[in-house]
């Protein structure tokens, strides 16, 4: 069984896409059709940008979006996944490749979260953090220790988590798990405490635009990040949306999910290859690839 997955923040790079604008004319359509719908010209950035405009927020989400997106598209009928999963941002991804959104709502929605989210983080400083070769439930016990907003945010793979809050419930807390044999705890460059309570005005925003936006039924299950879980449900597909901008993503736990329902095979859609080397983490001998043009 096939999964295809689709990469979250922090895989942009310069000239992301343009192999598939040079080399399809549906993708040409679709990177035309990205810019009317964002009001911008998206595609030079992503093409021809520096780093620093690529890591805009208004840009950074879309870019990996339309990346990904156009990318599964441009697959046409060898796209045949048994199961989609996206991590983050990916899940939008995941949602348009699987037909649950179309084209056109999914980039509308993600461009919608990408500004909310940066309201959200202007609103309060806070920030992220890595915690390397630490259970999990160790990490989870002293978040809840501290006095003030931190949370465990993204379970990546076995041994490495992020946690998530304001800047000094953050700071104490990576004092404490390295205290308690964390081999790293590193602060992260990144804007703010994403999928942690501090996104709430951000989740309340986004809720508005789930709600008005069609869901359809899917071609295939998607793994979603706040429960791990395999849905077909456009209605719980909605649900679990929403709540992603302040829960957890359950990488580590959609990857077991993932190989327990009988997959075989993973297939990274979009730029870079950080979730091949995840699922390399849960199963070393598992098949992984990207797919087609860069």
């Amino acid at each position: 069984m096939k999964a295809y997955v689709f990469p979250g923040q922090g895989a942009q790079f310069s000239g992301m896409g343009k192999d598939l604008y040079d080399n399809s004319d549906l993708a040409k359509e679709l990177f035309h059709k990205a810019n009317e719908i964002l009001g911008f010209d998206i595609m030079k950035i992503m093409f021809e940008g520096t780093d620093e405009e690529l890591k805009q927020t208004k840009v950074t989400q879309p870019a990996i979006f339309l990346h990904s997106t156009i990318l599964a598209a441009c697959l046409g009928d060898a796209f045949q996944p048994n199961m989609v999963a996206g991590h983050s941002l990916g899940e939008f991804s995941a949602l348009v490749a699987n037909k649950t959104l179309s084209f056109e709502d999914g980039l509308k929605l993600v461009y919608q979260r990408a500004m909310a989210m940066q309201k959200a983080c202007e609103a309060q400083p806070s920030t992220m953090a890595a915690v390397l070769n630490l259970e999990d439930e160790v990490i989870e016990k002293i978040c809840g220790e501290i006095d003030g907003i931190v949370v465990p945010a993204n379970y990546n793979c076995p041994g490495q988590l992020v946690i998530s809050g304001a800047i000094p419930a953050v700071e104490e807390a990576c004092k404490r798990l390295l205290e308690a044999g964390a081999k790293r705890a590193l602060i992260l460059p990144v804007g703010g405490a994403f999928h942690s309570p501090l996104m709430e005005p951000a989740r309340e925003e986004l809720a508005a635009a789930i709600e008005a936006t069609q869901f359809s039924t899917p071609i295939c299950p998607v793994y979603q990040n706040i429960n791990a879980a395999a849905v077909s449900d456009p209605a719980v597909i909605k649900e679990n949306l929403v709540l992603q901008l302040t829960g957890a993503v359950k990488w580590t736990q959609i990857m077991q999910n993932m190989l327990a329902d009988g997959c075989t095979e993973v297939i990274e859609v979009g730029p870079g290859k950080v979730l091949q080397g995840l699922f390399k983490k849960v199963s070393r001998d598992l098949p992984t690839s990207s797919a087609g043009l860069q």
